[in-house]
């Protein structure tokens, strides 16, 4: 009730989200309906924030913030803003806000330091196939730049992003 009465929030906790693959889908269809693009022509473009969800005070223009978000084999270097080694001992770093903006896939830049971080709703990284043909546990591929190391190099790490921990 609160969505509707003051509009969208700032930024929305994706781990509360029992499907998370429904709300990103529902981005896309609002931006697809906002600017009359067929929606199979719209991709999300993916910013890492410099900022907790907190200190966000509106929502994107387009798009959504997102927070909630963990990231494993790895850390985000928010100095660099990019992929970097995790600190010694340290399994999970929380991810600071991270804006999915909503673009023409033309728009969408392919670059050979983006490593397209799956999104899982589980540490398991399993998930049954469900009727869409779909994972019940991958959420999407969320990229994420990478200045010091090949993308390979955290394919070998298995670096995720998560929505939920064990713990």
């Amino acid at each position: 009730q609160k969505w509707l009465l003051e509009g969208r929030p700032p930024s929305y906790w994706i781990s509360g989200f029992f499907f998370p693959q429904g709300f990103m889908t529902g981005v896309l269809q609002t931006h697809s309906r906002r600017f009359a693009i067929p929606i199979d022509e719209v991709a999300f473009q993916t910013h890492v924030q410099t900022v907790e969800h907190t200190e966000l005070h509106s929502a994107a223009d387009t798009g959504v913030y997102i927070h909630g978000v963990y990231i494993e084999g790895c850390r985000w270097d928010g100095d660099n803003g990019s992929l970097a080694e995790s600190a010694k001992a340290v399994l999970y770093q929380a991810m600071p806000a991270v804006h999915l903006d909503c673009v023409h896939k033309s728009e969408v830049q392919a670059s050979e330091e983006i490593y397209a971080a799956p999104l899982y709703k589980t540490s398991l990284r399993q998930g049954v196939l469900s009727t869409t043909g779909l994972s019940t546990n991958h959420v999407m591929n969320v990229d994420l730049p990478s200045l010091s190391h090949d993308p390979a190099h955290w394919i070998h790490r298995g670096v995720a992003l998560l929505c939920m921990l064990n713990d």
